[in-house]
């Protein structure tokens, strides 16, 4: 019986994927705040390395170096604190990845066991991204450093340039990502209270009624960066003084946004301009100042130090993530996503495909989503992403861009993905086609029609991706079973509801 309802949820699961309604899906919308700095922060950094790879003459190199720019786009507005660790972390997984793929590459390694070399790796950085909650492109990037590094390491003398190459990008990266700490060292808790006293206010103003739990994560997530960001207290130096000091007005702005949804009537309507008055005072993080804070909180005087007040340690990360690595749920992720990446890269080499490491990339962006639905949702968007990018990149291909024009339309593509990337994954992988052949192309001439092997490749991935999800997924995965509901519709229902009950109470206090 267990096999009969297993078997009966994966053909759901399939049917699911196929679905118009899911196909519909991937082309929505999202809507996101806060993507421009991101965005410029990593075609900066990835500016800065291809530039000094074009201009040292190694433009192969530039390209790998390139990726290790990348870590700019893990961790996005998280606090420096946190993020300056989160970006070691994803640093030191680039070059596990692209040192083994080099090595492999080295030693003549066959195709089939650097497929499953690179799984395994996918998969257990997966798990750690996940466990230490760090954002971003995810194990997909590792998979693409250990691809261009088998590609370069022919022998053991290009072993180390790979690295080297990976190291000095990493750094650019951290260092571009670490920089406006210098500015705005409290940006990132001045956007988490912004986007908490958001939250408050939608809830204020929702028709349907005041769900406090989904206000209350955006304002945990405030509390614990604002207090991560300000340090500890009791420590000396006027800029620390100065932080603590902001972060106490911060504080007590999300004490007020905390309480608004306690109000009722003319006073909770009050409380909820005050608070949008405040989140739009914090999203100008350029100007971030405790003048700033004082008027957008109302005060006449913002405190200089947080006396009597105990600010927490930053988690460390072993710590935070001791959990995650050791849920089962996560280990099952980890493994379905090195299952699917060895399948879909074997199918590749089976099938005769020319790079069988971009089908494992197309399986292991596929299941970085969080559940079954999210997977189906993300293959079907690479997937057309990848169609309508291979068209740009076949016209970009032909014209036979040189060095120079080639880094510009790599560097323009990033910036435009990391624009798009939390609106539309579609629109992103648009951008990401062609940047990802044009870098592959660096310093080496790179055919048209690598495009179709692109698409084919990653058609091969999702496929894989897909099934290996719906074989696998879990009892409690259901939300690709239940369809999105309209806000509108919900709305109609609840007026409904009110009506008809009451409709009972006067019939119960008027007789006859």
């Amino acid at each position: 019986m267990p096999t009969l309802t297993r078997a009966r949820q994966s053909h759901a699961a399939l049917a699911h994927a196929v679905s118009p309604a899911a196909w519909r899906r991937s082309l929505a919308m999202r809507p996101a705040d806060a993507i421009f700095a991101p965005a410029v922060k990593v075609g900066i950094a990835t500016s800065l390395v291809l530039v000094a790879g074009g201009l040292l003459g190694q433009e192969q190199l530039a390209g790998i170096a390139s990726l290790g720019a990348l870590v700019a786009a893990f961790g996005r507005h998280q606090p420096y604190p946190r993020l300056r660790r989160m970006l070691a972390v994803v640093a030191a997984s680039l070059l596990i990845a692209a040192g083994a793929g080099a090595l492999m590459g080295a030693a003549g390694v066959p195709l089939g066991p650097q497929i499953a070399v690179l799984s395994v790796i996918a998969g257990l950085a997966a798990q750690l991204f996940a466990a230490v909650g760090i954002t971003g492109p995810g194990a997909v990037i590792l998979v693409f450093a250990a691809s261009a590094g088998s590609a370069y390491a022919h022998t053991a003398d290009a072993v180390p340039p790979v690295l080297a190459a990976v190291a000095s990008g990493a750094a650019a990266g951290w260092l571009v990502a670490m920089a406006p700490v210098l500015v705005v060292p409290m940006g990132p808790a001045r956007l988490a209270v912004a986007r908490a006293m958001a939250a408050v206010v939608r809830l204020g103003t929702d028709d349907a009624g005041t769900r406090w739990g989904d206000a209350a994560a955006p304002l945990r997530r405030a509390r614990e960066s604002v207090a991560l960001s300000a340090g500890r207290a009791g420590q000396g130096g006027r800029r620390l003084l100065r932080l603590q000091g902001e972060a106490a007005a911060l504080h007590g702005l999300l004490d007020e946004a905390g309480a608004a949804l306690s109000r009722h009537g003319a006073a909770r309507a009050a409380a909820l301009g005050r608070l949008a008055r405040h989140e739009a005072a914090l999203r100008r993080t350029w100007r971030a100042s405790s003048a700033q804070t004082r008027a957008a909180r109302g005060t006449a005087e913002v405190p200089t130090a947080a006396a009597g007040v105990a600010w927490p340690a930053p988690t460390g990360l072993l710590a935070a993530a001791r959990p995650g690595l050791a849920s089962r749920a996560g280990v099952g992720r980890a493994v379905r996503m090195a299952a699917a990446s060895a399948l879909s890269g074997w199918a590749a080499v089976g099938l005769g495909l020319e790079h069988p490491l971009w089908a494992s990339m197309g399986a292991v962006a596929a299941l970085q989503g969080l559940d079954y639905s999210t997977t189906v949702q993300r293959s079907i968007q690479r997937l057309l992403g990848n169609v309508a990018g291979a068209a740009l990149a076949i016209a970009l291909l032909s014209l036979s861009p040189g060095f120079w024009p080639s880094v510009a339309l790599v560097v323009a593509f990033q910036v435009l993905a990391e624009l798009l990337v939390l609106k539309n994954y579609t629109l992103t992988t648009i951008a990401v086609t062609p940047m990802a052949l044009l870098m592959t192309g660096l310093g080496a001439h790179l055919a048209p029609d690598a495009a179709f092997s692109r698409v084919g490749d990653t058609l091969v991935g999702v496929v894989a991706g897909v099934l290996v999800a719906a074989v696998s997924i879990s009892h409690a995965d259901r939300a690709h079973l239940t369809p999105p509901a309209d806000p509108a519709a919900v709305q109609e229902r609840q007026r409904q509801k009110g009506c008809t009950a009451g409709s009972k109470k006067t019939r119960k206090v008027v007789p006859g």
